[in-house]
């Protein structure tokens, strides 16, 4: 996917994230994320927004934490989180190609990083406030689901700080039934070291999930259960990730 694509994603997640908040209300509790309600996800993300936001316009070369999240609720919060998304997305459209920031994983750039960061970011919290509200989990558009499980798979958990180490090597094949030819990942896990990715099918697998490329997006971001796709080998691995992938805040 190219930027423009990612900034379109994030344009269309975060509206999404803003009408499902608002169908659900901001008291509804957020299945997906145990003991937060709706109004925790909102201030979440609308901060997460603003923090991205800052480091587009601004230029910061370092990190730096997030204001805070605001003590909003109801029809003014959600005002807040869409002023805020709104300005994102116009802050990332008029960022110049050779924009130079910190980033926190591989991108080929860092205006590059900060579409793709937070066009996911938006689209699995959008899928919380969808669970909020009963809605559709896993409708992500294909292309778009598929980039979202390589940056999971091959920058998120490449870091040390993964913590999906099983007690013996292990691996696991994820592979879509749709979504662009080809599109395979085999993730080797070790208990000596983060789990190392690529982009084939070569090989045995001890594990395979698959399915469409939104489903398996929801279930290894941990937003639909393992049964929302197929299973086929040891579901050992299946479980180990469910239990050890979640992404926290930085």
């Amino acid at each position: 996917m190219n930027t423009g694509e990612h900034i379109e994603s994030l344009s269309r997640e975060g509206q999404l994230l803003a009408r499902s908040a608002e169908a659900a209300g901001t008291s509804a509790q957020v299945p997906t994320c145990p003991g937060w309600r709706v109004r925790d996800l909102v201030r979440h993300t609308g901060m997460v927004h603003r923090w991205a936001t800052e480091y587009v316009t601004r230029g910061h070369r370092e990190y730096r934490p997030g204001a805070g999240e605001p003590d909003l609720d109801g029809p003014e919060l959600l005002s807040w989180f869409r002023e805020g998304h709104a300005g994102l997305v116009a802050a990332l459209r008029g960022a110049p190609a050779d924009l130079e920031c910190w980033t926190f994983l591989p991108a080929p750039s860092p205006l590059a990083f900060w579409v793709r960061r937070q066009a996911h970011e938006t689209a699995v919290h959008r899928m919380d406030a969808a669970s909020a509200a009963g809605r559709e989990v896993g409708d992500v558009p294909a292309e778009f689901a598929a980039d979202g499980i390589d940056e999971l798979l091959v920058a998120f958990h490449a870091r040390d700080r993964s913590r999906v180490r099983p007690a013996k090597p292990g691996t696991l094949r994820i592979r879509p039934t749709d979504g662009p030819p080809g599109t395979v990942w085999t993730v080797r896990l070790s208990p000596d070291g983060p789990p190392r990715t690529v982009r084939d099918d070569r090989g045995p697998a001890d594990t395979e999930l698959s399915g469409s490329a939104g489903a398996l997006y929801a279930v290894l971001w941990n937003r639909a259960p393992v049964d929302a796709v197929s299973l086929s080998g040891n579901p050992r691995l299946a479980a180990l990730w469910r239990e050890s992938s979640p992404i926290t805040w930085h």
